[in-house]
């Protein structure tokens, strides 16, 4: 059966830059292209359907295509152009380790060694989770092992030390357990350490073209050609090669902190080395004399507690000596690598708008979206497509490996044939709502890979409502059936030019879910509003977790997910700062910027079995307002009706709380009331846990539309709920929730001033 699958890179460009698409094709040579613009993303009878438009594009019609493969796994390759570690006749190699997954599979910790011809040196773990030592010379090869195995998540001095004209090698294990440093604590009766001595008959000498690697082992494979295999779950501190044997006493004293013989360090890759107040990069630092740097794939994490971590400097930037944990996991992914199939150069012309490049082959089609923003902004309107938030959810496994996914969701998870290939292709990665392979949170998300549920027509299973991009094309849809002139903007233009990105725009409109967002992207939003600016958030959950990136790879993001917060996993103790930027994670509320300090709500509750309508509140009579209910009856209910879940407000929805920094003057114009107990409060509110905090009983259990001005005649609307702009396109776009968004938007353009309001 023909497969396609694909990435645009970059994700936005601007009119008159270029994009590349890689495509991968399986049963297939060649694929037809066409460049489309995605209108609508849902296929929900209720609504228009799924609707593209063909572009006519400087584009051939067909193109070449082939399977394309990802290296998953983190791990890093060492610069050792010369040799020099390639044919060692005697030396040890050690590091501190904590393996998160001892056991199953072979794991490799360090070494230079090729599979294929079985050549080279390697320390790892074995299937069995016992600490080898394994060396071959292309003929035949051989194995030193222990038979203690490690215990999971605790620390561990593991060296192999060997000496060929001797003709013996050893390896040595060595805990160093603390109280601070493992997941159990010195009350446990282990016994850690583990010693053996053995014959080695012969040279360890690895071919020239075998790179040393730390977390991985040299492979191949006929169809992919080179890879790394047999990756590393853990931990890594501090690994190191020595010219010289290293006795036992020497490595006790490096057990207990002290320093190798420095006259003999052939290389010392110093993992608690490069931090700065901003973070940390990939490099992994060789403090020896040859500087043979480690350079690390796949994103290994850094800004990880290390194995003498004390737990009072909870921070890198307290302390880095006691950071150089770096941890590596088997299914991270970053970068596929893939080669371009297609260069596409945008024309300067070409409308701003949410684009795809749609690849067929037989009988099946992919979209490969991507979105174009202005070369000179003109529109007087810009959607700020929350790029960010898609790449958090990239490739999310809720419905399958969540086991709370259900009772979340109060349904069974609707599962398609899109799905279930999906899910049997997991070398595409995972999301920021999953765990890795040894139950460590993914805190890292790319767009440098193929993302199945960035495209139009998809519904997430555990919800079987559309998520992200299918469901923002509803306002898309809306925004061209109402004819307004409107431009797209993304989180990542938005972070990377701050405010400068808003000014030329009267209006910027956030869509359904713009929950990740950067220190910059919140000034920016702030500044352009008390400038003057006019913001409409129709969404929910918005403004949440604190994300980065680095500025000079805006392709990958990462948030860590801290002890509050509705969070599928929670970071470490220790390790609750992000390696990106150095700043602290979690929930932008914890770090003294609730969202209701800039859109006016913030997160209260989410459910997924029914959406509810907005009930008008006294604040919506007031005169003041009188312009955003034109055409809207007094007692009104304002959307009983949407594709998702037959509601305007719900999914998540967000609340009024001057408690958490609503402007005081904010005009409460609507609610929805009578939410079902599948609708919780958030967790961040409960200090107590105690019966009734469901949307039957809890009054803070509902969804909030309000209105305020800002200075110099800016403003805010919020619609508080994911579910507002998928009731936007039903009955064909003629309805009440329609007539409030286009009420506001057309205000937002053209007042000058809001009557009556300060």
């Amino acid at each position: 059966m023909t497969k396609l699958s694909g990435y645009a890179d970059p994700l936005s460009v601007t009119a008159g830059q270029a994009v590349d698409f890689m495509i991968s094709a399986e049963a297939s040579e060649h694929a037809e292209v066409r460049l489309v613009r995605l209108l609508h993303g849902d296929e929900n009878p209720q609504g228009p359907g799924f609707v593209e438009e063909e572009v006519d594009a400087s584009l051939p019609a067909s193109i070449a295509v082939r399977r394309q493969y990802a290296q998953l796994g983190s791990h890093a390759r060492v610069r050792d152009k010369n040799g020099v570690l390639a044919g060692l006749r005697r030396g040890t190699l050690y590091a501190f380790i904590s393996a998160s997954r001892p056991g199953g599979t072979e794991q490799a910790i360090a070494g230079r060694w090729s599979e294929p011809e079985k050549r080279g040196y390697l320390l790892l773990l074995g299937a069995d989770g016992c600490l080898q030592f394994r060396a071959g010379d292309g003929e035949r090869s051989e194995s030193v092992a222990l038979t203690r195995r490690l215990a999971a998540n605790c620390w561990y001095l593991v060296a192999a030390a060997w000496d060929i004209a001797a003709g013996k090698a050893t390896l040595t294990q060595i805990g160093v357990v603390d109280a601070w440093n493992s997941r159990i604590g010195p009350v446990v009766p282990y016994e850690y350490d583990d010693h053996a001595t053995a014959a080695l008959g012969l040279q360890a000498i690895a071919p020239a073209s075998t790179l040393f690697l730390i977390a991985g082992a040299g492979d191949h494979d006929p169809g992919r050609g080179d890879f790394v295999s047999r990756i590393f779950n853990g931990k890594i501190d501090r690994p190191a090669v020595h010219r010289d044997v290293l006795d036992r006493d020497a490595l006790v004293a490096i057990s207990r902190g002290g320093f190798p013989p420095r006259d003999g360090i052939l290389a010392y890759w110093d993992t608690s080395r490069g931090y700065s107040a901003d973070g940390i990069g990939d490099v992994m630092e060789d403090i020896g004399p040859l500087h043979l740097h480690a350079d690390g794939v796949n994103r290994p994490i850094r800004a990880m507690t290390g194995w003498n971590w004390r737990g009072k400097d909870d921070c890198f930037r307290l302390d880095p000596s006691q950071y150089g944990g770096v941890a590596f996991h088997d299914d991270a992914l970053i970068d596929s690598g893939w080669e371009s199939s297609l260069r596409f150069a945008v024309p300067a012309g070409l409308k701003s708008g949410v684009y795809a490049l749609r690849v067929r082959a037989g009988s099946e089609e992919d979209h490969i979206p991507f979105f174009v923003r202005a070369a000179k902004p003109k529109a007087p309107i810009a959607v700020l497509m929350p790029t960010f938030t898609y790449l958090a959810y990239a490739n999310e496994h809720l419905g399958f490996d969540a086991p709370i996914a259900q009772a979340i969701c109060a349904n069974t998870p609707v599962v398609s044939r899109a799905d279930l290939d999906w899910k049997a292709h997991d070398e595409f990665g995972l999301s920021t709502y999953d765990v890795h392979s040894d139950g460590a949170g993914v805190c890292y998300s790319s767009w440098r890979r193929p993302i199945l549920n960035l495209r139009p027509r998809y519904r997430m299973p555990s919800t079987a409502v559309p998520w992200g991009l299918p469901a923002d094309l509803s306002l898309i849809w809306w925004l061209e059936h109402a004819g307004y002139d409107y431009e797209i903007l993304t989180d990542h233009d938005l972070d990377r030019e701050g405010v400068s990105a808003l000014k030329p725009y009267r209006a910027v409109v956030n869509c359904t879910h713009p929950e990740y967002y950067s220190e910059r992207m919140l000034d920016a939003t702030e500044q352009y509003i008390a400038e003057g600016g006019r913001v409409m958030y129709l969404g929910g959950n918005g403004y949440y977790w604190v994300t980065a990136v680095r500025p000079d790879e805006p392709w990958c993001i990462e948030v860590r997910k801290l002890d509050v917060g509705s969070r599928a996993w929670q970071a470490c103790p220790g390790e609750y700062y992000l390696a990106t930027t150095g700043e602290k994670s979690g929930l932008w509320r914890s770090r003294g910027r609730a969202p209701q300090k800039v859109v006016g709500v913030g997160f209260t509750t989410e459910g997924f079995d029914e959406c509810r309508p907005f009930e008008r509140l006294p604040d919506s009579r007031d005169e003041r307002v009188a312009w955003i209910f034109n055409s809207i009856g007094k007692d009104e209910l304002i959307g009983n009706f949407g594709l998702a879940l037959g509601g305007a407000s719900g999914l998540e929805t967000d609340r009024y709380d001057l408690a958490l920094g609503t402007p005081p003057h904010t005009l409460l114009l609507a609610a929805s009331f009578h939410h079902s107990d599948n609708y919780p409060l958030v967790s961040e509110d409960i200090g107590y846990a105690f019966p009734g905090r469901g949307g039957t009983q809890d009054p803070w259990v509902r969804g909030d539309m309000t209105f305020f001005t800002a200075p110099n005649g800016g403003a805010v609307f919020a619609a508080g709920s994911i579910a507002w702009s998928q009731a936007l396109p039903c009955n064909g776009g003629d309805n009440n929730v329609a007539r409030v968004t286009g009420n506001v938007l057309d205000a937002f353009c053209g007042m000058a001033a809001f009557p009556g309001c300060v």
